[in-house]
């Protein structure tokens, strides 16, 4: 699970931000919305140790990842947090079996092909395994994206505007794929978004004003 208290981030010239204390528990789902400047992208980044708060806790599974140093924040984020972002980003020379594959040997050393080819079975990407990315829809990137983020079941998944480029029809999809896995893998979901399709979708939603 994954819990805050008083985070404070600044990027100087009066950009201040206070954001609002965070629980989410194993296997729930939060999203967080708000509108542009709001301080949603930049609440992503510090809750996925890509930041640092000036001041304030942010603790996953008892670990305050505020606290650590760069090399172990690094470390502890491979392991731990999942990142699926708003535009996917592949090793366009590798397939999709391997881009996965390439996320569990970056994080852990080892690699994870059988893993990996179920979670993108599961994820209705059985006939798409050995091909480029390039050669896949923008909807089925995001699959890949959610796939890559989850081969090391990880403590916490950030997802960065899944939705937002999506069709009504993929869109939900892609969030019922992320909620339904979460509860699998038992892993805190928070899904930051202006996307107002979802709204309806997952009652626990704190807004950012």
């Amino acid at each position: 699970m994954i819990s805050t208290k008083n985070v404070h981030f600044s990027y100087g010239k009066g950009t201040d931000f206070n954001f609002p204390d965070v629980t989410v528990d194993g296997g729930d789902t939060l999203l967080v919305t708000g509108g542009s400047g709001k301080g949603k992208t930049t609440l992503l980044h510090l809750l996925g140790g890509l930041l640092k708060p000036q001041s304030g806790e942010i603790n996953i599974e008892g670990t305050n990842i505020a606290t650590l140093p760069s090399g172990k924040q690094d470390s502890f984020r491979g392991k731990n947090i999942g990142l699926v972002l708003q535009q996917a980003y592949f090793v366009e020379s590798l397939t999709v079996e391997e881009n996965v594959v390439l996320a569990s040997w970056l994080a852990t050393g080892k690699k994870a092909p059988q893993k990996a080819k179920d979670l993108l079975e599961q994820l209705g990407l059985k006939d798409q395994l050995h091909k480029l990315p390039s050669q896949l829809s923008i909807g089925q990137q995001q699959r890949v994206s959610i796939a890559r983020a989850l081969i090391n079941e990880p403590k916490l998944l950030l997802a960065d505007e899944p939705t937002s480029s999506l069709d009504d029809e993929n869109a939900f999809t892609v969030a019922d794929m992320l909620s339904s896995l979460a509860k699998q893998f038992g892993t805190a979901l928070i899904i930051v978004t202006h996307d107002q399709r979802l709204k309806d979708r997952f009652p626990n939603q704190i807004n950012l004003t």
